[in-house]
This record gives structure tokens, C-alpha cells and sequence, in this order.
């Protein structure tokens, strides 16, 4: 359509361009590494919150 590629040839080539990932690295981009720490953070604060409820007993 319009004499455009596909969009699976457009990705494809753009992620041909990208150079390989360096070792040791988990997350290609920022914003994933930080939502992954948010997650992570809330994970924790419920599981501490939840031993803090269980110590002072409340129901």
C-alpha cells in the first residue's frame, strides 16, 4: 500500500541496524530496567508490610 514495505520488513531492518548487546547486559533500554526496579520495590514493601501487620497483630 502507498509502495511502502511491510511493517515485519521495516522492523526487521531496523533491528538489523542495532548493534548486538554488550554481555552482561539484562534490559536493551532504560525504561524497562525501571519498571522492573518498580515492580520489584512494590513486591517487597507488600511482603514487608505484611510481616509488620503480622508482628503488631492486626486483623
Amino acid at each position: 500500500m502507498f509502495h511502502r514495505k511491510p511493517i515485519e520488513e521495516r522492523i526487521a531492518e531496523r533491528v538489523a541496524k542495532r548493534p548486538p548487546l554488550k554481555e552482561g547486559k539484562h534490559f536493551e533500554h532504560r525504561p524497562a530496567l525501571i519498571v522492573f526496579c518498580v515492580i520489584i520495590a512494590l513486591v517487597a514493601l507488600k511482603i514487608l508490610g505484611a510481616f509488620a501487620l503480622m508482628k503488631w497483630g492486626v486483623q
